[in-house]
C-alpha cells in the first residue's frame, strides 16, 4: 500500500470512524430522552444523527474493502457522493455478507428516505395540507415492527416506553457493530488502524462497550447524588461547598431539581427561578468563582490545609 493511501485509511478513516460513532451515539441520547413522538424536532434530531452517522460509517467499511490504488481517485470518489444507505449496503454486501435482518434493512430504508427526501418536506408548500413524513415514517415503522398502535399527533401522545427504546437502540446497534466488525476485519487485513476508538469516548460506547441505553449512566449519577448528600461529610469539597450560602430553591419538588440535574434540556423552567434568585439575592465575582469551583480539577482538601497553615 503506497504511503498516502495509507495515512488515508488509517489516519483520515480513523477520524471518520470516531465521528460516525459521535453521531451514532448522539442519536441514541436523543432517542433516549425523548417521551413521545409529539415533537417534530425530536424525531428530527434522531433521524438526523443516525443517518449522518451510519451513512459515514458504510463509507469507511466501502472504502475500505472497495477501494484500489489502480482506481481514477476522483472517479472513486464520485461514486461516495450519495445519501442511499441501501445502495452503500448493497455495494458492501458484493464484498462481505452482512448479517442484518428485515427490521435492519427496513430501518436502513427508512433512513434513506429521511435524508434524501423527507428532511426536506417542510421547505415545500404542500407540507401544509399532509402529516410531517419524517415523524410519520418512524411511528410507521416501530408499529409495524412491534405490532402497536402510537397516537403521536393529539395532545395526549403514546408515551415511549422501555420496549420501544429497547427496539430501537438494539437496531441501530446490530447495524452500528455489524460495520464496525467488518470495517476491523479489513483493517486487520490491510495492518491499518482505522478500527481504534478514543477510550471512553462517545464512540467508544457504541463500538466497545457495545451499549444501547444510557441506564447505567442514570443509575450512577443518581448513585453519587445519593452518596454526596449522605457520605464525606468532612471532605475538603463539603467544607468548602458551607462557605457558599445556599439560594433558596422552593418552587418545585427536590426531585424536579434532580431531574433537571440529570436530564438538562428539560425542565428548564427552573431556569426561570434562578434568574429570579440571582436578581433578589445578587451574583457578584466571588460567588461565580465558588459556582465555577464545583466539579472543577482543584483538590479541596489541599485548599483547606495551605488555609490552615
Amino acid at each position: 500500500m503506497q504511503n498516502s493511501e495509507y495515512l488515508w485509511k488509517n489516519f483520515s478513516l480513523g477520524s471518520e470512524l470516531q465521528i460516525a460513532g459521535t453521531f451514532i451515539y448522539n442519536a441514541l441520547y436523543s432517542f433516549d430522552n425523548m417521551e413521545s413522538f409529539f415533537y417534530e424536532h425530536e424525531c428530527f434530531e434522531f433521524l438526523y444523527n443516525a443517518s449522518v452517522g451510519i451513512e459515514r460509517l458504510e463509507k469507511i467499511a466501502l472504502i475500505l474493502l472497495e477501494h484500489d490504488s489502480n482506481f481514477d481517485q476522483n472517479d472513486f470518489e464520485k461514486t461516495l457522493i450519495t445519501h442511499s444507505h441501501i445502495d452503500l449496503i448493497g455495494r458492501i454486501k458484493k464484498f462481505k455478507e452482512l448479517s442484518l435482518g428485515k427490521t435492519h434493512n427496513k430501518f436502513l430504508q427508512l433512513l434513506t428516505n429521511f435524508y434524501k427526501s423527507s428532511r426536506y418536506d417542510r421547505y415545500n408548500f404542500s407540507s401544509v395540507f399532509h402529516p410531517n413524513q419524517d415523524q410519520k415514517q418512524l411511528v410507521e415503522f416501530i408499529q409495524e415492527n412491534l405490532n402497536l398502535e402510537i397516537e403521536y399527533s393529539s395532545f395526549f401522545p403514546t408515551a415511549i416506553d422501555n420496549q420501544i427504546k429497547k427496539f430501537v437502540g438494539k437496531t441501530i446497534l446490530r447495524i452500528s457493530t455489524t460495520l464496525y466488525d467488518l470495517i476491523r476485519e479489513r483493517a486487520y487485513e490491510l495492518k491499518t488502524f482505522t478500527y481504534e476508538i478514543v477510550s471512553f469516548s462517545k464512540a467508544y460506547k457504541i463500538f466497545m462497550e457495545q451499549e444501547y441505553s444510557f441506564d447505567k449512566e442514570r443509575n450512577l449519577q443518581k448513585e453519587i447524588i445519593v452518596s454526596l448528600i449522605n457520605n464525606n461529610k468532612e471532605d475538603g469539597f463539603f467544607k468548602f461547598v458551607e462557605t457558599i450560602k445556599p439560594l433558596d430553591f422552593e418552587m418545585y419538588s427536590p426531585n424536579t431539581y434532580i431531574n433537571f440535574l440529570i436530564n438538562v434540556q428539560k425542565n428548564r423552567y427552573i431556569l426561570d427561578e434562578l434568574d429570579y434568585l440571582h436578581e433578589e439575592y445578587g451574583f457578584d465575582k466571588e460567588r461565580q468563582w465558588s459556582i465555577d469551583a464545583i466539579g472543577a480539577s482543584i483538590d479541596f482538601d489541599e485548599m483547606d490545609d495551605d488555609k490552615n497553615d
